[in-house]
């Protein structure tokens, strides 16, 4: 395991390994900028294949989290911490105290919040030993919330983009993953009088969405190619490969899992087919910039004013405008936009 060689690493300014015999803490800190202000980015805890695949996935959200931060105007950088192993099994409150007196270590540079397989709650008990985490219910609350709100203001730019439309009626929607902010981009979508087409890995979710939502079940494995118009992806990354790229039949592809794109030529297979792609570290910022404020307010960070969380919020439709824009007058596909932005931003 070399961080160096990781195809990842994108000259990381800082990356930290944690370990607590006591509880089985094995975490990795990756921040990769810090040029705009202290990085910031949830933890993952989830059961990784090998101990690479974990640091390849913290270098990678936490470049996605510099971008993502970058191009939503937000003073803070980049970074991102995994923490290894089954959640289920080994997490515990003795266990996310020691995690939280690990991110209190590197709190100058770093602070952390909510992401799979750490809730609201977990952020609280980390927060008893340390300020600096963001999205407890005393502050901003639950940053799914403003991630589904952010997704639908950038569902809106691509309606306008791909379809000429302004409204969800009677577009068809299909939602990969029904998690916190998957079901909450269902709600929405669905009370915006689109038809729903659903998969989650959880029979019982799915089976409430068919029930409440009016919305249609198909197979996970199969739901990227159904006939929809736009594709949703609400859950892990890597979905868009250059094989399923060939597959989609939706017009556009924008969701809120991290990293949609398995690699660089998935993107370039769904530009050639005429399959709008919006950057998922631009529609899914809204949890990060619901954070801002908690995170301006850490012991050792300036005080700031900002604008209200809804017109932050709503200007992830008007960014996202501004690179299909750029896009097309460089003939450069969205995701290799929205990166060169980001990189022009923070200096890189």
């Amino acid at each position: 395991m070399a961080v160096w060689g990781s195809r990842e690493f994108d000259n990381h300014e800082q990356v930290c390994f944690f370990s607590d015999e006591a509880t089985g803490l094995r975490a990795i800190v990756a921040i990769h900028s810090t040029a705009l202000g202290p990085a910031a980015g949830g933890t993952r805890f989830k059961l990784y294949a090998n101990d690479s695949e974990a640091v390849d996935d913290a270098l990678r959200l936490s470049r996605a989290m510099s971008y993502k931060s970058a191009l939503a105007g937000l003073p803070v950088g980049g970074g991102k911490a995994v923490i290894i192993g089954d959640p289920a099994r080994l997490k515990t409150r003795a266990l996310l105290h020691a995690f939280g007196r690990y991110v209190d270590r590197i709190g100058r540079h770093f602070a952390t919040g909510e992401d799979v397989g750490i809730s609201v709650a977990d952020i609280e008990t980390m927060n008893e030993v340390t300020p600096f985490v963001a999205g407890t219910s005393a502050g901003a609350g639950d940053p799914s919330v403003h991630t589904a709100t952010g997704v639908m203001h950038g569902l809106r730019a691509v309606l306008e983009r791909r379809f000429g439309k302004s409204d969800f009626t009677g577009m068809k929607i299909a939602v990969q993953g029904l998690g916190a902010v998957g079901w909450g981009v269902a709600q929405r979508v669905h009370d915006a009088g689109a038809q729903l087409v659903v998969a989650d890995v959880r029979e019982e979710v799915v089976a409430r969405a068919v029930d409440r939502l009016g919305a249609i079940s198909v197979p996970t494995a199969r739901i990227h190619a159904s006939d929809v118009d736009i594709y949703v992806p609400c859950a892990l990354g890597g979905v868009v490969t250059e094989r399923t790229a060939g597959e989609i039949r939706a017009g556009a592809v924008a969701g809120a899992a991290n990293n949609q794109l398995a690699t660089a030529a998935a993107g370039l297979a769904l530009a050639e087919r005429g399959i709008l792609f919006a950057p998922d570290y631009v529609i899914n910022a809204g949890g990060v910039i619901s954070g801002l404020e908690a995170c301006s307010a850490m012991p050792g960070r300036s005080l700031a004013q900002f604008a209200p969380l809804d017109e932050s919020l709503a200007a992830i439709h008007d960014r996202l405008i501004e690179i299909f824009d750029r896009a097309d007058r460089e003939k450069r596909t969205p995701e290799a936009t929205a990166e060169q932005m980001a990189r022009e931003l923070i200096g890189r």
